[in-house]
């Protein structure tokens, strides 16, 4: 009896260490390769310095453009860092949760961006090719508190079952519970350099902590 219980809390312990190692946080990118990603890299991404860097300030940005995950997510904490420059027109990023490419336009993602940008774009929930609009606002007062522009900055993004947080710099920008039994609560995550400007949208140390 003694050996049988043994053996049953040894098989439950190296369970438990289990689970707990796959939740340990992971690197989404190696910092030279985009292995594990796909998007525009002829053209609009490019790998420098350890960072995902799409668009460029010397020509317009086009058209939205994304790098995203070859594979999806369901619950997770995401952390990334980012950086957003420009010189004209609209200056814009964003990070895609829980997100599908578009058919059409195939450069298109549909899903839930968290946001960055100004005037007031910055820690926002936005849908992006679903339905257009703003589902959770920040207060753009604080953020303006902890945001560097132009500089570094850290994102954590909390998505579990509908819920979805976003930090930045630890400043706690959005708590949104999705009201939509319809919409999907699972996907790729996308980087985001947004069209019609003269801009650069870095992204950095990118890990994620998968959820149950």
């Amino acid at each position: 009896m003694k050996k049988a219980l043994t053996a049953v809390l040894i098989s439950l312990s190296a369970t438990a260490l289990i689970a707990a190692d796959s939740r340990k946080p992971i690197p989404l990118s190696d910092g030279k390769t985009f292995a594990g990603w796909d998007g525009d890299t002829n053209k609009t991404w490019r790998i420098e310095n350890g960072a995902f860097v799409g668009g460029s300030l010397k020509a317009t940005v086009p058209e939205n453009e994304f790098i995203a995950t070859t594979r999806s997510f369901t619950n997770f904490v995401l952390r990334l860092k980012f950086r957003l420059t420009g010189t004209e027109g609209f200056i814009n990023g964003g990070v895609q949760i829980r997100s599908e490419r578009t058919r059409n336009p195939p450069n298109e993602m549909s899903g839930y961006q968290v946001d960055m940008g100004d005037p007031e774009w910055w820690g926002c929930i936005y849908d992006e090719s679903r339905r257009n609009k703003v589902m959770a606002k920040s207060d753009i007062k604080e953020v303006n508190k902890v945001l560097k522009r132009g500089d570094w900055n850290e994102y954590v993004i909390h998505a579990e079952g509908k819920r979805i947080r976003a930090w930045i710099n630890g400043l706690p920008t959005v708590d949104y519970t999705e009201a939509d039994d319809a919409i999907p609560q699972f996907g790729k995550i996308g980087l985001q350099v947004h069209g019609g400007g003269k801009t650069e949208a870095w992204y950095k140390d990118i890990t994620i902590e998968e959820l149950p």
